[in-house]
């Protein structure tokens, strides 16, 4: 197809604008013409005098600049370097925090940005210079929800101007710097200004559109529909826009189609007349780059549907063409096991880590979405058996295009040492920019599969096709498919080669700190995101609702959520529930911190503020309980910091004042856990008081945070920080039995099970998975992230992890690699494996341990054993199953024993009831045989007799 790279335009024309400014205005853009225009204003005097010659801006893009090795081309660079300290609030508005209002302040443009700007002399090289006003009533001026969205600005300057919006439009495509002047026009302090409000109130309506990034219509049979491939990139700062068109993702380009900017809504767009699925493309966006200057930036487009390898080019293809589904994909069912959000069982687990390990997977797969594909392998054999004890959700670690793992020639290296070697860290970090491994927390493109798991990622149907496979083979095993999303940062901003929003609206879809710089809190030095704006939210939000529609996801994981607007998330479930005609769950990190921290700029999506949303997020009280201290140990507290299953008992026992305090209230922590984290639930704390959850203080928040039990996820282990295992191995006692270390282990899961809520585990959990110490393996490769579904061992003691994050507890970890009291036998390892999927069988049989409301916690689960007399080393809890036909039971008590020794309970209440062991209990093969031979309930005094560090569960039936 021939295109034309020639585009006429008319000649500027000096039209008055409704602000009675003159300018000069074609067909295109602002002073896009080799024609001069110039006018003053003489007729308003509170408005600035425009002195505006256009000059030759681009030139217009050739199909050979489609194939230019380099990711942009620099057409005119600027000398200006500012920051950007002021604030573009909203169309009418800017305010420069910090600087006294005091004095004339004035726009300047430059359409080519040669703006030359110094202290002290005047402004230079300028097409516009816009004056502006002071508003004589500053909070009067601003409408409310400026106001609010703008909290976090400092005081200052308020200015107002009085372009249209057309003209406005056009002027926010130049190079645009705001001058503080003297009486005699001399520059005394200047500034580029943060674009985003201008933006958003400006193009209000574009985020109705529902079609961006490209779109195929096939012909139908009558002809009365024509093909075509159509084009839209939101670009509304960008001064010119074309797509290449890629015949393959290594050919040459073949065409390149001008594209037309739709100014109501920013969008450019073009099409070609047939259906050219199959063929690759790219944008040339030529935008102005503060800092940088007037820059042709070849971009891939930010809606990728897939790729070729390492993104290099987007696809064009139908999401709904036949041939990208596999067999039956319209038809399948989608498991209907979830009721209630409380009914989540999840497992989290790493597409590469699945399979990469499993020598039953042909060797095509593995690693691969299609080794899920294999219904014999040991690894899906792992995960059917989980599914039908009572696992309901895969989730997986993120499946999006990632930017930091090779799609062509990744590496996996020849790994080797002894257990407490360096030898296997060095050769993994000598390779970790090259392997094959990322977790990937890394998104490049958010709607698009990442292809290191297809296999042949240069070809962007494959990893279309076989994540379709891979979802539908989990859903046949039973087993709904979540997936992990990370919209709270980009892998890379500003103009970094696998940088594609800033490369496209420059300073827009980025969160900005005082100078107008990225924040990086969620991640360094990464960018993060911007969803309060509209655009950026909306990107989420179709990103979000692609997934599910086009991929059957059945729920969501946000990777630190709290970094969301509140509003945002709830606007994605209600449209998720319209799209799909069920609910998708959302769970997410709650985490408060950075520059949105205490709701700075919004209301976020955080664990205190998400009361009433149905959005769950993960709770670290009951966490840190269990395990002990927190994220950030430093290398003595990584061992003395016990929790409540791994030593803090014994460490009590040398200390009254630590049983009367620290034992007793972790006790209680972990109650909280048990009772959902509720706000409002209420029970006896150590100190004899009766008090509702949100009454005990957690650091220096509310223990219980949550209206509604669907609003809490609860864990012990996830893919950061380290293994429960791992953990544990640093707190408990050195003698400790291999026997007891895997108990201990099956406490902790125990708790996770039975604690009402959500309930999530990572994959490996069950089967004592190590990563050999690693606190941070998101980049530690296969070798610090297998797991071994033949059961066999779990990689403790297979080298020191890398140095850069463990560097500073290696005294303290060779001992223990070394120790081969440490390292589980197979027979441990079956044995928590089995004890797991018995909790599972627990937890499954009965909706007392998945109520799905705060009022059924409160009116059914109690807490014996509590208080300043209780016996700290025992949970004891009663589920009343009257009057619920789900429940099974007439009633539940479960217990905790943490302790080294066997423990006998008396609770009067239940003097003369008929509690026995639960029938899993008594299963043949059960995990735990001690509970079936050593636990008993004595009906004549209420008594309970529970082994050594074990989860017990006693039901009273009808």
């Amino acid at each position: 197809m021939q295109i034309s790279k020639h585009i006429v335009l008319p000649s500027p024309v000096p039209i008055r604008t409704r602000a009675g400014l003159i300018v000069c205005v074609s067909a295109l853009a602002l002073f896009v013409s080799n024609a001069t225009c110039s006018a003053t204003l003489a007729d308003t005097a509170d408005s600035a005098q425009i002195n505006a010659k256009t000059t030759p801006l681009t030139s217009i893009s050739d199909v050979q600049d489609c194939d230019h090795p380099s990711h942009q081309t620099i057409l005119n660079k600027t000398s200006i370097q500012s920051d950007a300290r002021a604030y573009w609030l909203n169309r009418d508005f800017i305010q420069w925090p910090g600087k006294d209002p005091k004095g004339t302040f004035a726009l300047y443009a430059s359409a080519s940005g040669k703006l030359r700007i110094q202290k002290g002399l005047p402004v230079s090289d300028a097409d516009l210079r816009i004056s502006t006003t002071t508003p004589t009533a500053t909070t009067t001026a601003l409408p409310t929800d400026i106001r609010q969205r703008y909290k976090f600005i400092g005081e200052g300057a308020l200015l107002r101007h009085s372009l249209s919006a057309q003209t406005l439009a056009n002027v926010l495509t130049q190079q645009l710097i705001l001058v503080q002047e003297n009486e005699r026009g001399e520059v005394i302090d200047f500034t580029y200004v943060q674009i985003a409000g201008v933006i958003d109130d400006l193009y209000q309506t574009v985020t109705e559109e529902t079609k961006l990034g490209v779109t195929v219509t096939a012909s139908s049979a009558d002809g009365s529909v024509r093909a075509s491939t159509n084009f839209r990139l939101w670009a509304p700062t960008a001064q010119h826009v074309s797509a290449c068109i890629y015949k393959t993702g290594a050919s040459h380009a073949n065409a390149l189609l001008p594209m037309t900017l739709d100014k109501r809504t920013g969008i450019w767009a073009s099409a070609i007349n047939k259906d050219v699925s199959g063929s690759y493309y790219r944008y040339l966006v030529d935008v102005f780059v503060p800092g940088a200057g007037l820059i042709r930036n070849r971009v891939t487009d930010p809606y990728s549907i897939s790729l070729t390898s390492d993104s290099r080019r987007s696809y064009i293809a139908d999401l709904q063409n036949a041939t990208l589904k596999p067999a039956g994909w319209d038809q399948h069912n989608i498991p209907e096991r979830v009721k209630n959000p409380t009914d989540m069982a999840i497992y989290e687990l790493h597409v590469r880590d699945f399979s990469i390990n499993d020598k039953t997977v042909r060797p095509a797969y593995r690693g691969k979405y299609l080794a899920f594909t294999e219904p014999a392998s040991a690894g899906m054999r792992h995960l059917q058996a989980l599914s039908e004890a009572g696992i309901t959700d895969i989730h997986l670690l993120p499946i999006f295009d990632i930017a930091t793992i090779p799609e062509r020639h990744c590496v996996s290296p020849d790994v080797s040492g002894g257990a407490d070697s360096l030898r296997q860290q060095a050769t993994i970090n000598a390779r970790a920019g090259k392997d094959c491994f990322n977790w990937g927390y890394d998104p490049y493109h958010y709607n698009a599969p990442e292809g290191s798991y297809a296999s042949n990622a240069d070809d962007g149907a494959t990893r279309i096709l076989e994540l379709r496979k891979m979802v539908m083979a989990l859903h046949q095993a039973g087993l709904r498919v979540g997936m992990d999303v990370v919209y709270n940062h980009t892998a890379f901003a500003g103009q970094h080669p696998q940088s594609v929003l800033d490369r496209i609206v420059p300073g827009y879809y980025h969160r900005l700190n005082a100078r107008g710089k990225v924040e990086d809190s969620t991640c360094q030095p990464c960018g993060n995101t911007a969803t309060e704006n509209r655009m950026m939210a909306k990107l989420m939000s179709d990103s979000v609702r692609l997934w599910a529609r086009e991929y059957k996801m059945d729920s969501f994981r946000f990777d630190l959520m709290g970094h969301q607007p509140r509003a945002v998330m709830e606007e994605i479930k209600a449209a998720l529930q319209t799209d799909n005609g069920r609910e998708i769950q959302l769970i997410g990190e709650g985490w408060n911190f950075g520059e949105v921290a205490n709701g700075a700029r919004f209301i976020q999506a955080s664990q205190l503020a998400l009361n009433g949303s149905q959005i769950g997020t993960f709770s670290d009280r009951a966490r840190d309980a269990i395990r002990g201290g927190g994220h950030g140990d430093n290398a003595a507290a990584i061992v003395q910091n016990k929790g409540y299953i791994n030593g803090l008992l014994e460490a009590a026992d040398a200390s009254p004042a630590l049983l009367n305090n620290t034992v007793q209230r972790s006790a209680d922590m972990v109650r909280v856990g048990l009772a959902g984290s509720i706000a409002n639930y209420v029970m006896q704390t150590a100190d004899g008081q009766t008090k509702k959850l949100s009454e005990i203080a957690y650091n220096d928040q509310p223990a219980g945070y949550v209206s509604s039990p669907a609003e809490v996820v609860n864990y012990v282990e996830n893919h950061d920080n380290h293994t429960l295992f791992d953990i544990n191995a640093f707190r408990l006692p050195l003698a400790t039995t291999h026997e007891d270390r895997a108990r201990v282990q099956i406490l902790g899961l125990g708790l996770t099970a039975f604690s009402q809520g959500i309930a999530y585990f990572h994959a490996g959990s069950d089967i004592l998975r190590s990563k050999s110490l690693d606190g941070n393996s998101y980049n530690s490769g296969d070798w610090f992230n297998r797991l071994d579904w033949t059961y066999q061992q779990n990689y403790f003691g297979t080298g020191l992890p890398p140095e850069k994050d463990n560097a500073r507890f290696y005294p303290i970890m060779r001992p223990l690699l070394a120790d081969q009291r440490i390292k589980p036998r197979p027979q441990d390892i079956a044995m928590s494996r089995d004890a797991f999927r018995d909790l599972l069988r627990i937890r499954s049989s009965s909706a007392l341990f998945r109520l799905s409301s705060s009022a059924d916690i409160q009116q059914r689960l109690r807490f014996f054993n509590t208080g300043p007399e209780q016996n700290p080393a025992v949970i004891a809890a009663h589920l009343n199953g009257e009057n619920l036909s789900t429940a099974h039971f007439k009633a539940v008590m479960y217990f905790i024993n943490v302790s080294q020794q066997e423990q006998r309970l008396v609770i009067p209440e239940q003097q003369g009831r008929h509690f026995q062991l639960h029938p899993v209990h008594l299963m043949h093969g059960a995990g735990d045989q001690r509970i079936a031979n050593e636990a008993h309930f004595i009906s004549e005094s209420g008594g309970f007799i529970l082994p050594a560090l074990s989860v017990v569960c006693f039901v009273e039936v009808n």
